[in-house]
């Protein structure tokens, strides 16, 4: 028996969840989902990603750099509405468009969603997209940081929310930095995926927070942005803690 690939997530899906969703897994390829809504979409949440997937595969196909590239690409005007954000996405934050790809497909299964449920949570290896009317958290993961779990990113999304989070210690995701978290809020989801591979990218050590957080919030679009290395946590924009424990 092949073991699960995506074991490891459970261990802080645990964290995420809300108690009126309900709560199901579409997993495709690399692609693996936890969703959540006032009921179970699961059939409709597989079309969603197929069709994502079916774009970015073609993408590809039709440009391999699109998938290797760790800088951006500029748009041939030809691309669907999914890729392109992707590509400008990676452009805003001096990143390849595949930085962008979970945080993309996120949304736009979300956002599919969206007109069955008023309540959707999307959750995408870490990338979240949220969208509806009450104020969700989703817990800040950081590796082997004592800080690790503690707290959480508090929202209302509204119409549409991402908070994606990249790290050179957890997961599978490419990041050039020493970040046990980089974590980042936009209205796009596909920004705020971006925007986090930048931040941890930027962050070489608990000494170099500042910065980082400073170059990543002078993107256009991002909300706010938060840190972590070691036990140090740094936050600027508009982000609000709470604790984990605490709930």
């Amino acid at each position: 028996m092949i073991a699960d690939p995506y074991a490891d997530r459970g261990s802080y899906r645990v964290l995420q969840r809300a108690g009126d969703l309900c709560y199901f897994r579409v997993s495709v390829d690399e692609t693996d989902l936890s969703i959540g809504a006032k009921r179970d979409l699961s059939r409709e949440a597989l079309a969603a990603v197929l069709e994502a997937r079916r774009q970015v595969l073609e993408a590809i196909a039709a440009r391999p750099r699109f998938r290797s590239s760790l800088e951006p690409l500029r748009s041939h005007g030809t691309e669907t509405p999914l890729i392109r954000r992707m590509l400008e996405a990676g452009a805003l934050a001096s990143v390849g468009p595949m930085a962008a790809v979970a945080g993309a497909i996120a949304e736009y299964v979300g956002r599919s969603l969206a007109p069955l449920s008023r309540e959707v949570v999307v959750e995408n290896g870490g990338d979240v997209f949220l969208f509806g009317a009450k104020a969700r958290s989703v817990a800040v993961v950081a590796g082997g940081s004592p800080l690790s779990g503690l707290l959480a990113v508090s929202v209302t999304p509204g119409e549409g929310l991402g908070i994606c989070t990249s790290s050179g210690t957890v997961g599978h995701s490419l990041s050039l930095g020493k970040a046990d978290a980089a974590l980042v809020v936009a209205g796009d989801c596909a920004l705020a995926d971006a925007a986090a591979t930048r931040l941890g990218n930027l962050v070489s050590g608990p000494e170099g927070l500042d910065g980082a957080l400073d170059a990543v919030c002078a993107i256009p679009g991002v909300l706010g942005a938060l840190a972590v290395a070691g036990d140090k946590l740094g936050i600027k924009g508009d982000i609000v803690l709470q604790s984990v424990r605490g709930q």
